[in-house]
């Protein structure tokens, strides 16, 4: 049987990675600090990652003006909700368990902040209004109580070259027009309709 060269076992990775850095660890905060909530309020996008109650993972991307996820006075962070697609499946899975991931980018910054923790679902009223942009409150929040914390290094950043517009390609069709058309069977005419109708919407259903 040709060998398929799998890592099964920490000792296994840790024959490829190396062991873990001691001192490193010590960046790992059991709660946020102040250049953590500092970061937090200069980010205008976090990744959302959640997991279902049969362990699959996903994960969501929410952005606002920086700073839009907010810290509240125990350390909990408290992450707006926009109109979206309705699908709800990082909601339906934080009912499920609760578990949630984050990381938080900031714009030119090569170093991202990470965060583990446990996650409800709220509708508080003066909350909600406190989350307003564009004269609209936001339709529920996610409160997450933060377990672990960190900064991941830039490494990632400059190796995509993800800040550098050089580097960047001319956009295209949308592809979330592109793989409906698709999937619908639809011809050049009806990938333009959908087009134009994502883009309305990017306009007129932003909040």
């Amino acid at each position: 049987m040709a060998q398929d060269y799998r890592i099964s076992s920490a000792q296994d990775l840790e024959a490829v990675l190396g062991a873990p850095f001691e001192d490193l660890k010590l960046k790992i905060r059991a709660e946020l600090d102040d250049i953590m909530k500092e970061f937090i309020a200069d980010s205008p996008l976090v990744f959302v990652s959640t997991v279902d109650e049969a362990g699959r993972p996903d994960i969501s991307p929410k952005g606002d003006p920086g700073g839009f996820v907010q810290v509240a006075d125990n350390g909990d962070l408290l992450i707006p909700e926009r109109p979206g697609n309705r699908l709800a499946m990082g909601f339906r899975n934080i009912l499920a368990n609760g578990l949630i991931g984050l990381i938080f980018v900031i714009p030119k910054q090569r170093e991202t902040l990470r965060v583990k923790g446990r996650a409800t679902l709220h509708t508080d009223p003066q909350v909600l209004e406190s989350m307003t942009v564009n004269g609209k409150p936001a339709l529920m929040y996610t409160r997450v109580q933060v377990e672990e914390a960190f900064f991941h290094c830039g490494k990632a950043m400059i190796r995509s070259r993800l800040w550098q517009p050089e580097r960047w390609l001319e956009a295209g069709a949308p592809p979330i027009a592109r793989q409906f058309n698709a999937a619908i069977g639809g011809d050049a005419e009806s990938e333009k309709n959908i087009q134009a109708e994502l883009e309305r919407s990017y306009v007129e259903e932003l909040y």
